[in-house]
């Protein structure tokens, strides 16, 4: 199998797939809060407690270059963590949370066994 091997969690934590849709209408705000949002991801990155993440889309852009032009579904992120409650929270905090773009009380959240990683 090609790809990146697989670390292992640290004991007591489990990786987390998780899917967290836009509430309806909220594109504008998804893209003023955008830069924020983007900030507030650097120490889970830098951490390793997310491992990937980015936007889910209802299509596909005629363009990668104008987001302003995608269809947002919502988010989606592995994350690091030693419960659904954690994710959940770390979900909450995020300023697409806090600002109305994530349906939080939506997010499907599963535990995850991650078998490769292709950079």
């Amino acid at each position: 199998m090609g790809g990146t091997p697989v670390q292992t969690p640290p004991p007591g934590k489990y990786e987390w797939l998780v899917v967290v849709p836009d509430k309806p209408g909220q594109q504008q705000k998804r893209l003023e809060v955008r830069s924020q949002h983007f900030a507030g991801l650097k120490n889970y990155i830098e951490s390793g407690q997310f491992k990937t993440g980015g936007a889910i889309l209802n299509s596909k852009p005629e363009s990668d270059d104008d987001p302003t032009k995608f269809d947002f579904y919502g988010s989606t992120i592995i994350v690091v963590a030693e419960s659904r409650e954690e994710v959940v929270g770390i979900l909450e905090k995020d300023i697409y949370a806090t600002s109305g773009v994530w349906d939080v009380e939506k997010a499907q959240i599963w535990p995850a066994k991650i078998a490769f990683r292709d950079p």
